[in-house]
């Protein structure tokens, strides 16, 4: 991997989390049933990612670098409850995703 190719993945990345931001209306859960992951689990990737170069960081920490802010913050704005219809589909997309 070229450092063109790290910074271009880089460009994407900030533009992935700039959308995400920006796109509130859209629920972890359904980004769950979709896609198999949400913004929780790009806190994480990050955090692991840290970790194996020696950063230390918190959940919390990773978590207010993906979303912009803290996410409990985040969550009492933008994360109203799972209705039953969301929780059965995601009970069911998480078979497909393992």
């Amino acid at each position: 991997m070229t450092d063109t190719d790290t910074q271009l993945e880089a460009a994407v990345f900030r533009r992935l989390l700039d959308h995400l931001r920006r796109r509130t209306d859209v629920q972890n859960i359904d980004l769950m049933i979709t896609g198999g992951f949400c913004r929780n689990c790009l806190a994480d990737w990050y955090r692991e990612a840290a970790v194996e170069r020696g950063i230390e960081l918190d959940k919390d920490a990773a978590r207010e670098r993906i979303y912009g802010e803290p996410f409990e913050q985040w969550k009492a704005r933008h994360q109203p409850d799972a209705t039953p219809e969301q929780l059965a589909a995601f009970a069911k997309a998480r078979e497909r995703h393992g």
